[in-house]
């Protein structure tokens, strides 16, 4: 019996990056170390960065360091998706600095915040121009168009970079093609981790063929003197086996987004997609391919205007039906990602069984209501607390119509404070103040506001609903 830690090594030598592809590639196979990759890995090694960055919250200033992929040549960086948290505006993300590989953690250039790719997930920043011509779009190592995907069994190698403490330093990993599935962006699986997340992967020539994504771990049993088998989930944050290939993810480089919102976004309006059942499939014969049940129809939306209904079964898009994917969930992100790659005021045409009846229903996209990274907030030291604008995505959430939407939404709440310990939590709708109704955000803040201000003050009143249930919260200040 073995027991499994989780961890991942750290190299504390300060050897040559030859040295770890020579230790790495011990056990790969001949073909592997026979081609030149001392040369290839001197040119590729310029197309990654690591990229720091600080998210400012109320209570501090926290560093955030992640690989970055070189998108172009204007110095345009791709950060992998997960990287910046949700909940948090563009305005408290400082200080991008842009560091490469095994120069010391001091030695860095400025960058700018761009945004987020609504369809990617990826976060981009450029650089300044001074340490541009030190850097190779990942792009100069591109196959030839339509040159198809890694063979199984293939050998292939990436590029993992090491932490601020050990200068960022480059190092070499190498595994073999052990799986490609449609998730729905086309995947690959290697034998061994073959690059840290968000970084380049390549054959044995040298040619780009995927990019390492983060998020996917194994599945152990974990046996204790207490339990007999306790299934846990062990992930690498650091590196990956995971892919997704070039032919995916070359498209998504030049998808920079013209600000820092992300927008233009498009918006179907359909809430809580599910996959189809395999047995519903086979009763209504669409056992070779995929469908999404509608679990809500947003009011307002372009779905509801082109007379989308729950429960409707979405088999096709322009005609053409839904892929078969495995498993069953993966055809839900595959419509979603038809949706999220066109823009607003495109035609969306797709098709529906309701029922014994095929529906062929044509949409025009909207554009995405105001997201929570983008809503309006403010801190009150004082009290607490962050409150923030009540948007579209909160009334979805909540089940809450459009009229019936007001009042401010709790988005932080420190501890040990007034509100906190009258029983106010994070993400908490907050409907009244002292009595009073806020039908807006600039009716909750002017109200808070006189709160804070007033020092003679000893107590306020919020109504505040959590789950679906409302309750009374007396605050006392003193």
């Amino acid at each position: 019996m073995k027991t499994f830690f989780h961890f991942t090594p750290r190299w504390t030598c300060r050897a040559p990056a030859s040295f770890f592809a020579s230790l790495i590639l011990l056990g790969s196979a001949a073909s592997l170390r026979a081609a030149d990759l001392p040369a290839l890995w001197k040119e590729r090694v310029k197309s990654v960065v690591s990229v720091e960055f600080f998210t400012e919250t109320e209570l501090d200033r926290r560093a955030t360091i992640v690989a970055g992929l070189v998108a172009d040549a204007n110095g345009t960086i791709a950060l992998p998706p997960g990287v910046v948290n949700a909940r948090v505006t563009p305005a408290q993300l400082k200080d991008f600095r842009v560091h490469l590989p095994g120069d010391p953690a001091g030695s860095y250039a400025h960058a700018d915040y761009l945004g987020q790719d609504n369809l990617s997930g990826w976060n981009f920043v450029r650089v300044e121009e001074k340490l541009r011509a030190k850097l190779t779009p990942i792009t100069a190592f591109a196959g030839k168009p339509g040159a198809g995907e890694p063979a199984m069994a293939e050998e292939v190698w990436g590029i993992g970079l090491r932490g601020k403490d050990e200068d960022f330093l480059p190092y070499l990993m190498a595994g073999q093609v052990s799986m490609i599935q449609a998730l729905p962006e086309r995947t690959a699986v290697a034998l061994n981790e073959v690059a840290s997340p968000g970084l380049p992967v390549f054959n044995r020539d040298g040619v780009f063929i995927g990019v390492a994504v983060g998020g996917f771990g194994s599945t152990y049993l974990q046996f204790t003197g207490g339990n007999r088998g306790t299934p846990v989930m062990l992930m690498n944050v650091e590196e990956s086996r995971i892919f997704l290939l070039a032919a995916e993810v070359t498209p998504w480089l030049g998808r920079v987004p013209a600000n820092v919102s992300g927008r233009p976004i498009a918006s179907l309006g359909t809430y809580g997609l599910e996959p189809m059942d395999p047995e519903v499939a086979a009763f209504l014969k669409l056992e070779n391919q995929s469908g999404c049940v509608v679990s809500e129809v947003l009011e307002g939306s372009p779905a509801e205007k082109a007379g989308l209904k729950p429960r409707d079964i979405i088999v096709a898009i322009a005609g053409t039906p839904l892929p078969r994917l495995t498993p069953d969930r993966v055809a839900v992100r595959y419509f979603e990602r038809e949706v999220d790659r066109r823009a607003p005021g495109d035609k969306f045409a797709f098709t529906v069984l309701r029922g014994g009846e095929r529906l062929e229903l044509t949409a025009t996209l909207g554009d995405e209501p105001k997201l929570a990274r983008e809503a309006e907030r403010k801190y009150f030291e004082k009290l607490g607390l962050t409150v923030r604008e009540f948007v579209f995505g909160d009334g979805v959430v909540r089940r809450v119509k459009l009229a019936e939407q007001r009042g401010v939404i709790a988005h932080f709440v420190k501890s040990n404070t007034p509100v906190s310990a009258a029983g106010l939590r994070a993400d908490d709708w907050i409907q009244e103040i002292d009595g009073t109704e806020v039908k807006t955000y600039a009716e909750a803040v002017a109200k808070l506001a006189a709160i804070e201000a007033d020092a003679a003050r000893t107590e306020f009143v919020l109504l505040a609903s959590r789950g679906g249930e409302t309750q009374v919260l007396r605050v006392k200040l003193k």
